[in-house]
C-alpha cells in the first residue's frame, strides 16, 4: 500500500461558533461546510480540515463514532521564503505566538493556539522533515 499524503486532519472543539471565526477570519481558511453544533470543515492548501464537536462526533455510528480531548495539535506548512510574512501575519492578528523552535538543520517553526486551545504550528516547506 502507498499512501500520497494525509487528506484529512481533525480536530474537536466544542465552541463551533468561535473556531469557526478564528479558521475562517484570522487564518483565512476557506469553509467548506458548517451544521452548527456538528462540524466546520476547512480547505487548508490541498488538504482538509475538519473541526468537529466531540459531544455530537461521538455517539455517530456512521461514520463510525469518534472523539477527542485535549490540546491536540497539527502543522500548517508556508514557503520558506515566506516563513516570516506568516509569522508577521498571525502577530498582527492579536494571535499569542507561544514557541519558536530552531530545528537542527537550522530551520524554525512557530506555535500558537486556537481558541479551544489547540496547538497550532506553522513551518517552512523546506527542511524540518523530509520529502
Amino acid at each position: 500500500m502507498e499512501f500520497i499524503k494525509i487528506k484529512e486532519t481533525c480536530l474537536y472543539v466544542r465552541d463551533l461558533v468561535r473556531a469557526r471565526e478564528f479558521y475562517e477570519q484570522k487564518l483565512g481558511l476557506t469553509l467548506i461546510s458548517y451544521l452548527e453544533g456538528k462540524h466546520a470543515f476547512f480547505k487548508a492548501g490541498s488538504s482538509m480540515l475538519l473541526l468537529f464537536n466531540p459531544d455530537d462526533s461521538a455517539t455517530k455510528k456512521s461514520p463510525p463514532a469518534h472523539f477527542g480531548e485535549g490540546k491536540q495539535h497539527f502543522a500548517f506548512e508556508v514557503p520558506a521564503d515566506r516563513y516570516a510574512e506568516a509569522k508577521g501575519s498571525i502577530e498582527a492578528k492579536n494571535i499569542v505566538i507561544t514557541d519558536e523552535v530552531t530545528w537542527s538543520g537550522g530551520m524554525k517553526s512557530f506555535y500558537f493556539e486556537d481558541p479551544e486551545g489547540n496547538v497550532l504550528e506553522i513551518l517552512p516547506d523546506q527542511g524540518i522533515w523530509p520529502e
